[in-house]
């Protein structure tokens, strides 16, 4: 029988470790769940929270200083929190994307400099950053050599070469201005580790995403369709064809299982950028259609989201030391328990951490979400 949109809906929340919160070590829910979204400093904390059982933030400032965890520009050309086995194939899978993401756009074209120019001074580059260093001291480097093009090259640099992003401290680790260090080991370029890393990617999506299409897995990483096609056609056996809802192609891990119906699927606070709301082609698995303008805001922008029953239902923000839960429906009784003792839990976190997380986006609100319900919520 194909699969109903129920239950995709709740094998992504079941190898999200959204269904329950699990007794794992940080860096192996990182991996369990491929990739965190990281362009917020805060998101990787509250994924986690969300994931973990008893999940105690020291734990993860502990694995992103001993470099178990590391955040770089990845998928989507965005920031990520991956486990750091995993850095290497994920970086050669996504490479050419990331290059062609900058060097191909006009703010590095108009300089006239050529790729080559670019590619030039990647070794310059790992060598100066054996050490970490800021922004601004790499483009003070590259100055040297390049005078007024600096910036735009550094600009370029940052997003393709193989770097990662060093905790500086703060509530979450990572402060600005942004720190950088080369990866210490430094991937391969060759087409095979292309197409090998495609591969472990493809393999790590499923596990954290499937059953999934091919036009999902591109959602979510940017790669091209050919190299998609040729990652399935190389995995062979490992990954199985299972039908969706509309008769739909969908793949999945071999032996994997999927969630009968009516499974319970308990109230969350998801972090900004959720990385659940992005991994598969609009609007997603959890997001009905008609709030998706709600939550995703035109430039881009992922606001913190309430979960009900499996499905986004609201947005949450910091205010006035605890949590405030705005909804776009009501919601009954139980519903409303559900949120509340979660929201208490990570007011709780967040009054140790930063009670006003998220405040550069409060800007949102003040524009207006149309609400049907809201309440306020203190530890």
């Amino acid at each position: 029988m194909p699969l109903t949109a129920r239950q995709l809906a709740l094998a992504t929340l079941d190898r999200q470790l959204l269904l329950e919160r699990r007794r794992i070590d940080v860096a192996e829910a990182v991996r369990q769940v491929c990739a965190l979204q990281a362009q917020a400093p805060a998101s990787p904390y509250l994924a986690l929270w969300n994931r973990v059982q008893d999940f105690v933030p020291e734990d993860l400032d502990t694995a992103f200083a001993d470099h178990r965890i590391v955040k770089a520009t990845l998928m989507r050309v965005t920031l990520h929190a991956v486990h750091a086995e995993d850095y290497v194939s994920y970086y050669a899978a996504m490479a050419s994307t990331l290059r062609a993401s900058r060097l191909y756009d006009r703010r590095f074209t108009s300089t006239e400099l050529t790729d080559a120019d670019a590619d030039e001074l990647l070794p310059q580059l790992a060598g100066f950053l054996a050490r970490p260093h800021t922004g601004a001291e790499v483009e003070e480097e590259v100055a040297g050599q390049l005078g007024e093009h600096a910036h735009r090259l550094w600009w370029a640099l940052r997003t393709y070469a193989p770097l990662h992003h060093v905790p500086t401290g703060g509530p979450w680790s990572f402060t600005q201005p942004n720190t950088y260090a080369a990866s210490p080991t430094t991937p391969g370029s060759a087409p095979q580790d292309a197409a090998a890393g495609a591969q472990r990617l493809l393999l790590a999506y499923l596990r954290a995403f499937g059953p999934a299409s091919a036009q999902d897995f591109a959602r979510f990483t940017l790669l091209g369709r050919p190299v998609i096609a040729q990652a399935l056609h190389d995995l062979g056996d490992q990954v199985v064809r299972v039908t969706g809802p509309d008769r739909a192609v969908l793949f999945d891990l071999a032996g994997a299982t999927v969630p009968v119906e009516d499974t319970h699927a308990p109230p969350r606070l998801l972090p900004m950028w959720d990385s659940t709301l992005l991994a598969h082609t609009l609007p997603g698995r959890v997001m009905p259609q008609e709030y998706r303008p709600l939550v995703v805001r035109r430039n881009g922008d992922i606001l913190p989201t309430l979960l009900v029953d499996g499905q986004v239902a609201g947005v949450w923000r910091a205010a006035d030391g605890g949590l405030e839960l705005t909804t776009f429906r009501k919601l009954g009784k139980a519903a409303w328990h559900g949120l509340t003792d979660e929201a208490e839990q990570l007011s709780a976190l967040l009054a140790d951490r930063d009670p006003a997380v998220y405040r550069r986006y409060r800007h949102w609100w003040d524009k207006g979400i149309p609400a049907a319900e809201t309440r306020m919520v203190k530890d």
